[in-house]
């Protein structure tokens, strides 16, 4: 490994793709951040030199305080923020990466942004950022349904065998569960289920799955009353056509921390009206204009947390939504979380938009 910080994966012509000016919106940093694609966004003057910075972390907790999009970016700006010079050496870069719990390090030359420095791209006893041990919480992949979103496609392959790349959707999904030491799957099953047996028979043992089968089909939440756990624990669910490119162990912590029932991971969707949207009052006169608005919305992704306990709400053998198993819960005295992550943090490829973004997200 080189003396200094060169490293890094982050071109020097992509540097100017990481800057927000101290005028722009929180909004606007947000998508800033998105392009960028490292989850991170600089904060710069009119010399481009750096006055702080926000992470994806930042973005997640302003939702969760309820501050709006539209503000400036200096209201959620981290001013003070650990950094390098260009003179550093990997044993320093390496000791603050131990020390620090955190996935980016910006490098700075009079106060100037000349690379972001990678947690990932550094061998900390074998990528430190990944658990050190597997984690025995259950993952439940729903994968029993017809997909007919994606058809004609689907009229021949079941959905959660859609290729991306070299591999199959899911496994593509049940590869980001383990990057972060979740290693059982429960994989529920309907349509053309025997494909999906025999695709993953003939991968081996590569992959800890279980099928949970049924007998017709259940809605989203309905095959969940088939699985039975040993123990009271956390489960992960997903729907078999969305992704999340986010720490899942911090969505573990956030659910536990927050001592929910259950989690929704819900991803923030921005829509722009390419038109002046008219309010009006008392039966016809115009209150206001608003030219070409901005609206924010968190929508739901499709992957939660729940807590084992509450499986036991799921009617038996029945046609059950999971949004019938929130309001069911909630109606109990329950609590359900949110768990925000950005609109290029997830993608939803049962939709053919979707799919044909795939290979580059």
């Amino acid at each position: 490994m080189p003396s200094s910080y060169f490293a890094s994966k982050i071109k020097q012509m992509d540097i100017e793709k990481l800057l927000a000016t101290r005028n722009s919106s929180i909004r606007d940093a947000i998508k800033i951040m998105d392009a960028g694609g490292i989850g991170i966004v600089f904060i710069v003057d009119l010399e481009k030199n750096v006055i702080g910075l926000i992470t994806d972390g930042d973005f997640r907790r302003a939702i969760l305080n309820g501050v709006r999009l539209s503000q400036n970016i200096l209201t959620i700006t981290n001013t003070k923020f650990t950094s390098l010079n260009k003179d550093s050496s990997n044993k320093q870069i390496i000791n603050l990466f131990l020390d620090k719990r955190i996935e980016r390090i910006p490098v700075l030359h009079n106060k100037k942004l000349i690379d972001v420095l990678l947690r990932e791209d550094y061998d900390l006893h074998g990528k430190i950022i990944l658990p050190d041990k597997v984690f025995d919480f259950p993952v439940v992949i729903m994968a029993g349904g017809k997909g007919t979103r994606m058809k004609p496609f689907t009229n021949i392959f079941p959905k959660p065998l859609l290729p991306i790349g070299e591999r199959a959707m899911l496994e593509v999904i049940m590869d980001e569960y383990i990057k972060y030491g979740f290693k059982k799957f429960y994989v529920t099953i309907n349509y053309k289920a025997n494909l999906i047996k025999a695709y993953f028979d003939d991968l081996g043992d590569k992959y800890d799955i279980s099928y949970i089968e049924e007998s017709k089909f259940l809605g989203t939440a309905g095959a969940l009353k088939l699985l039975h756990l040993k123990k009271q624990t956390p489960v992960f669910v997903s729907n078999c056509d969305i992704l999340i490119r986010d720490n899942y162990l911090n969505i573990l912590e956030f659910h536990k921390a927050g001592r929910y029932d259950m989690t929704i991971v819900a991803a923030m969707i921005y829509q722009k009206v390419p038109y002046g949207v008219c309010k009006i009052k008392n039966g016809g006169e115009l209150e206001q204009l608003s030219e070409k608005p901005e609206f924010d919305y968190l929508v739901n992704s499709g992957m939660y947390v729940l807590n084992s306990h509450i499986l036991d709400l799921i009617p038996h053998n029945e046609f059950f939504h999971m949004t019938q198993l929130m309001e069911v819960l909630r109606n109990q005295g329950g609590k359900v979380g949110v768990y925000p992550v950005s609109e290029k943090s997830w993608i939803d490829v049962g939709q053919w938009e979707g799919y044909s973004k795939m290979d580059g997200f």
